[in-house]
C-alpha cells in the first residue's frame, strides 16, 4: 500500500470519527447524560479549568444555541476561527508566501506565548466571583 493511500485512509478514518463525535454531541446533552467525562480539576478544586463547559458548549453550538454555548465556554467559541485557520494552513499545500507569513505570525513562538497568556487569563477570570 502506498503512502498516499495510507494517508487517505487515515484522513477518512479521522473524518468519520469526527463526524460520529459531532452526531453524538449534537444528540446527547452532557448536562443530562452521566457517561460524559467530568473535569478532574473541577472535581478536585471546585474551580473551573479553561476547558470546563466545552462539552456543553459543543452540544449547544451544534443545536444552534449560540448564547448558551458562549456562556458555557466563551474561549472555545472565540478560538474556533483560529483553530480552523490552523487546520486550513496544515492541509493546504503548497503554501504561498503570503500564507507562510500568516502561519509564521499566527502560529509562531510569539503567538504560542500569547495564546498561553490568553488561556491563563481566561482561567483566572472565569473563577473570580464579583
Amino acid at each position: 500500500m502506498s503512502e498516499v493511500n495510507t494517508k487517505t485512509y487515515y484522513y477518512i478514518g479521522f473524518a468519520l470519527l469526527g463526524l460520529g463525535l459531532l452526531v453524538f454531541y449534537k444528540t446527547y446533552n452532557p448536562e443530562v447524560h452521566s457517561y460524559f467525562p467530568k473535569c478532574p480539576f473541577l472535581s478536585l478544586t471546585g474551580l473551573q479549568c479553561p476547558g470546563c463547559g466545552s462539552q456543553r458548549a459543543v452540544h449547544n453550538l451544534l443545536n444552534g444555541h449560540f448564547v448558551n454555548a458562549f456562556k458555557q465556554n466563551a474561549l472555545l467559541l472565540l478560538a474556533m476561527p483560529y483553530v480552523l485557520l490552523g487546520l486550513f494552513l496544515e492541509f493546504k499545500k503548497p503554501l504561498s508566501k503570503k500564507l507562510l507569513n500568516i502561519r509564521k505570525r499566527f502560529f509562531g513562538s510569539t503567538a504560542i506565548w500569547c495564546i498561553l497568556g490568553i488561556i491563563f487569563t481566561f482561567w483566572i477570570f472565569r473563577n473570580l466571583t464579583f
